[in-house]
């Protein structure tokens, strides 16, 4: 077991958002298709709100959005009820595994971050809000593309989903981590970085490549300087709302973010 404490041992990475799936489209795509299905209307917005829960429980807090409800009531008469959330949940899974081998291009930057860690002696590690049918094929789809994680931990597989701690801490037990406070949590969701504060790790939040700003590649491209610097505000805005430590553009940024946790630990600060 490597208990090191004064530097960074292990970094933890969400997929969707964050080290794959620009936008993080996949999710938004398969939640969209769902409502249509049942003749509701939902927008980007309303989808992307819960991201980053165990899908379920993203489905369940959809459903209780107001504007949703109300629909919901008008079509069928009644509140939705549990038994709703788990016919529509095993609906969403085709959706989900469809637009999942659609948007899983890793992130640019990603592997040079990978290679990075690698060359560093830093542990990889992921956890997901997809369940592991989801998750395999997402990480089949990565490995083609050359990225890899040494653990990962599902939703499905622990007691409570984001924002508990127990799928990052359930990595730390993988990897062999004795000290969560030389652990980094690298999400694209205030609820991923919640996940991060309660384990006791360093928290990077990433603005851009992810659901806080929820554009694919080609449309943050197109925009120009002022209308990037704009959104990038607005995204950072909505991370800092779970006061990470850090918030960077996408993964491809964080090992600038390693040097200084690291040199952060060297003076005995901890998260």
């Amino acid at each position: 077991m490597n208990n090191t404490n004064n530097t960074v041992q292990a970094a933890i990475f969400d997929w969707a958002g964050t080290t794959v799936d620009f936008g993080s489209v996949a999710p938004i795509e398969a939640f969209k298709a769902l409502f249509e299905h049942e003749d509701i209307t939902v927008s980007d917005a309303d989808c992307r709100a819960p991201m980053g829960t165990e899908k379920s429980e993203h489905i369940r807090q959809m459903l209780a959005m107001p504007k949703i409800a109300q629909q919901w009531e008008t079509l069928y008469q009644r509140s939705p009820s549990e038994k709703d959330v788990q016919r529509l949940y095993h609906e969403f899974l085709p959706l989900q595994l469809e637009t999942i081998q659609e948007f899983s291009q890793v992130i640019p930057g990603c592997l040079d971050t990978m290679a990075y860690l690698k060359d560093k002696k830093i542990k990889i590690g992921s956890n997901t809000g997809y369940n592991e049918e989801m998750y395999a094929l997402v990480a089949k789809t990565a490995e083609q593309q050359g990225f890899t994680t040494q653990s990962n931990v599902c939703a499905t597989q622990v007691s409570k989903g984001r924002p508990y701690p127990y799928m990052a801490q359930a990595v730390m037990e993988e990897l062999g981590i004795l000290d969560a406070a030389t652990c980094i949590k690298v999400d694209d969701t205030e609820t991923g970085l919640e996940e991060g504060r309660h384990a006791g790790m360093w928290t990077v939040g990433v603005s851009i490549s992810g659901n806080a700003l929820g554009l694919r590649q080609a449309q943050w491209e197109a925009l120009n300087q002022e209308e990037q610097s704009n959104l990038r505000q607005g995204a950072e805005e909505k991370l800092a709302k779970v006061n990470p430590h850090y918030i960077i553009d996408s993964v491809a940024e964080l090992p600038n973010v390693i040097e200084r946790i690291n040199a952060r630990l060297m003076r005995g600060e901890r998260p």
